[in-house]
């Protein structure tokens, strides 16, 4: 009798618990589908980091070529090390201090993730996702800063520039507590990394190329690219890596996932037709810089917009941004300041206007889902507000931040290199290295 009622205990206990262990099965289960893509889509963003050592080093004189490409590479061993020891925390964890920033002592070196799975998604896949933009936007803003910078003074400002200006934004745009991610009635809308990424390394370059001065004998002195070439292929790299970068953001593996990479595809096509189109009209030729330039602002514009426009809308702004993003450039010789490698007018003012204008090609099924959410009470007045809010914010931090980065680190261990180093070139003066077996540095500036 006492074995009998001792099972019927035992049988009534594991029903009321299987539930719970059957959901905690389910949770631990891996959608091998969208995590295979998820790695590929990392591979991807990590590939844009080489790409863009490419596009700058191309541009830069013959005897800077490699210290330009190393200021790209380094960000990854900087950063990638960073982000596993705080930098995820930093972003992703519970908001703290009046929502300033996030912390999770699980995120701390990574050590609480270990047997993760969200939304069938092993967490270290998303963490390096995530640490792959980590590592590429403060590399964006080297290319305002190109051939003029001790790199002991650029390791010093990526690191700082990444713990306070970069973290701090990602975990206001994309943390599920973040104030701009619940800004308004919908949050503000950034994909992939509009605001977060290339408006806040726009707006940081430009102070940086301000406070810094123009390069040793900029603008009388010619300072040609040494290999367009590379640049182009540069700009190549970039656009195949930027599918990672905009459909790897929607986390997923269907439909949200084909719509980013479609938007993508169009954008960046449009930018550099439109971009070429210009120069036919104005010199009755195109430039293969020109269009390279036009492919990174299609791509920019994009960048927050892919996951809620449709393809007319990708055009648009795509063509939007190349018009606007070419004037910039141009602006940029008549105001005097030095942004080496533009990115300033490309990043800053190409994403800048992508984030905005995207809440005027919003497709219908994301307005419909967002009115139902919000009871109807959103608009695309509303929504714009929100973008408008997000842009204030991202610039305010980016500015601010990076003025007082600029001034530790100048008054530290020193930023701007000395004049007779910079005229030698930073491949000699700096690491004691040629791009180019053959060819030597001209040290006339």
């Amino acid at each position: 009798m006492k074995i009998k009622w001792a099972k019927s205990v035992f049988t009534a206990s594991f029903l009321l618990v299987l539930p719970k262990l059957a959901l905690a099965a389910e949770s631990m289960v891996i959608d091998t589908g969208t995590t295979a893509w998820m790695l590929t889509a990392t591979a991807l963003v990590l590939l844009m980091v080489p790409g863009l050592a490419m596009f700058y080093g191309g541009l830069v004189r013959t005897k800077n070529v490699l210290g330009t490409m190393m200021h790209s590479f380094v960000a990854m061993a900087v950063i990638g090390v960073l982000w596993a020891v705080c930098g995820y925390s930093l972003a992703f964890g519970k908001s703290i201090l009046g929502g300033a920033i996030g912390w999770n002592n699980d995120y701390f070196f990574l050590n609480g993730i270990d047997d993760v799975i969200k939304n069938g998604i092993p967490e270290y896949v998303l963490a390096m996702f995530q640490g792959k933009f980590a590592i590429i936007t403060p590399a964006l803003i080297s290319g305002a800063l190109a051939e003029r910078v001790y790199f002991r003074g650029y390791i010093l400002f990526i690191v700082l520039w990444f713990l306070f200006v970069y973290c701090p934004l990602c975990h206001w745009v994309w943390a599920s507590d973040g104030w701009l991610f619940n800004a308004g009635a919908s949050g503000v809308i950034d994909l992939a990394g509009g605001l977060v990424i290339h408006v806040s390394a726009g707006f940081s370059a430009l102070i940086v190329a301000l406070m810094l001065g123009p390069r040793y004998g900029y603008p009388k002195t010619a300072m040609n690219p040494n290999n367009l070439v590379m640049t182009l292929m540069g700009a190549g790299l970039l656009w195949v890596g930027w599918f990672g970068f905009n459909a790897g953001s929607t986390v997923q593996s269907g439909l949200d996932t084909a719509r980013a990479l479609t938007m993508t595809q169009i954008s960046a096509a449009s930018g550099a037709l439109t971009w070429i189109i210009i120069e036919a009209i104005v010199f009755r030729k195109t430039t293969s810089l020109g269009f390279a330039s036009g492919i990174l602002a299609g791509l920019v514009a994009i960048t927050p917009a892919a996951g809620v426009v449709k393809p007319y809308g990708a055009i648009i702004l795509g063509a939007l941004s190349s018009i606007a993003c070419y004037y910039a450039l141009n602006a940029k010789m008549k105001l005097g300041y030095d942004d080496s490698l533009d990115c300033f007018g490309i990043h800053g003012i190409g994403s800048g206007l992508g984030v905005l204008m995207l809440s005027f090609f919003i497709r219908d099924s994301w307005m419909k889902s967002a009115a139902s959410s919000t009871n109807g009470s959103w608009s695309y007045f509303n929504q714009l507000t929100i973008q408008l809010l997000g842009m204030a914010a991202t610039i305010a931090l980016a500015v601010i931040g990076t003025a007082i980065i600029v001034f530790i680190v100048q008054k530290t261990i020193g930023f701007r290199i000395e004049e007779q180093k910079e005229i030698e070139g930073l491949d000699q003066s700096l690491h004691g290295e040629h791009g180019y077996g053959l060819v030597y540095p001209d040290v006339r500036g």
